[in-house]
């Protein structure tokens, strides 16, 4: 299916890695221009070579998006080098367990600075070409804000306050014609998840625990398919598609929890 995306200049936040990583090299096999945004532009570069490889066009932009002069930034380096911008994808974060109790003050706005602050300064610094270009934006989100986990209240309430700013731009940009949807990803394979993993006592036996809860063929989501997602809520082919938090999880969250093998 062509999504007609070719030449659209589509910014990623956390583009360097895992899940940023997948829709940066999804959108290039659609021949759209990725701009990979991210803190250490020597990952940056190399996503872009990889994209560049395969015969596409990327651009990378060193940022701490935790820092919000950054964000304006680099929107402001993709509009000098393109002119342009035709998509946002909120992407960049971390799982950085700030608890109730483990927490505090500091700890808690650091991370909402580094898990939800930036996704508001990112669409606001590109709303004015995202207005005349009547492009989309997709936020990437996690379950973690209608399940809850436990030990990480600062990031339970980012992506709680992702998927409200999700409905609310959604409302807020019909008259510009915008299109504003999210991800809603629960259990999928990245180095982040990983190293998570590694860090436990039994991370196999932890790992199969997990996987025998995911309803849809007892395995994790991958990078990919939150990508495929992704690249599709971008293009013109989910043309009618607004307000969305869309689960790409395996039936996770809302299927049955019978069907939890034993």
């Amino acid at each position: 299916m062509d999504l007609n995306l070719k030449d659209k200049v589509i910014i990623v936040t956390g583009g360097a890695k895992g899940i940023g990583r997948a829709i940066v090299i999804a959108l290039a096999k659609e021949g759209a221009i990725p701009v990979i945004v991210g803190r250490k532009q020597v990952d940056n570069q190399k996503v872009k070579l990889e994209v560049e490889n395969n015969g596409g066009i990327a651009f990378a932009v060193e940022a701490e998006l935790s820092i919000p002069e950054e964000c304006k930034k680099s929107v402001e380096a993709v509009l000098s080098q393109f002119g342009r911008i035709d998509g946002l994808v909120n992407n960049a974060g971390h799982n950085d367990g700030v608890g109730l109790i483990s927490g505090s003050y500091d700890k808690f706005v650091d991370s909402l600075h580094k898990n939800l602050i930036h996704y508001y300064l990112m669409a606001h610094n590109c709303i004015d070409a995202l207005r005349i270009s009547k492009g989309s934006v997709v936020n990437i989100s996690s379950k973690t804000a209608e399940t809850g986990q436990g030990n990480t209240s600062a990031y339970a309430a980012s992506n709680g306050g992702r998927n409200a700013l999700t409905r609310e731009w959604a409302v807020e940009l019909l008259p510009y014609s915008i299109r504003v949807n999210a991800i809603v990803v629960a259990e999928c394979a990245t180095p982040q998840y990983d190293s998570w993993i590694a860090t436990l006592d039994n991370p196999k036996e932890t790992l199969k625990k997990i996987t025998d809860r995911i309803p849809l063929e007892n395995r994790m989501t991958t990078p990919e398919e939150i990508a495929n997602m992704t690249v599709f809520l971008l293009s013109e082919k989910s043309s009618h598609t607004t307000g969305q938090l869309i689960h790409v999880d395996g039936g996770y969250v809302h299927l049955d929890r019978s069907l939890i093998k034993e």
